[in-house]
């Protein structure tokens, strides 16, 4: 996914959460995990946007030049943060309301490229399952 759209998805996992079942009817929510931007919460359902959580994580290993990790491992870092330790990750990040740092225009745009994206995968995937093998004996 990062290699072909530049970013991650991931399912959130709290069910009391952003946009929690009780608000929402029970629809799940989900991140798009960017390179050194906020990590955007939105409804997987309506792709309504919820907020945006800014995390860092410095290279503390390079005693020189940018205190940045490379793009491919923040996307890394922020993912093993939410998949490991989701509420402790979003209680420590910096919540800002939608469209603050990361146009909102664009989010809509990769939500629709992620959904084609994954269409494309899906028709893949069963045109692959179609194949029958053949028994050469």
């Amino acid at each position: 996914m990062y290699r072909d759209l530049g970013f991650l998805r991931v399912w959130g996992s709290q069910v009391d959460g952003p946009g929690s079942a009780q608000e929402t009817g029970g629809a799940p929510y989900a991140y798009l995990v960017y390179p050194h931007r906020p990590v955007v919460a939105y409804m997987a359902q309506t792709h309504r946007l919820l907020g945006e959580y800014c995390v860092t994580f410095p290279d503390e290993t390079r005693p020189y030049g940018s205190a940045r990790l490379p793009d491919s491992d923040d996307v890394l870092a922020k993912w093993m943060a939410l998949t490991g330790d989701e509420r402790r990750l979003i209680s420590m990040a910096n919540l800002h309301l939608p469209g603050r740092q990361v146009d909102p225009d664009q989010v809509r745009r990769d939500l629709w490229r992620l959904a084609q994206w994954e269409r494309r995968r899906m028709r893949q995937a069963a045109a692959t399952a179609a194949v029958v093998p053949t028994d050469r004996d």
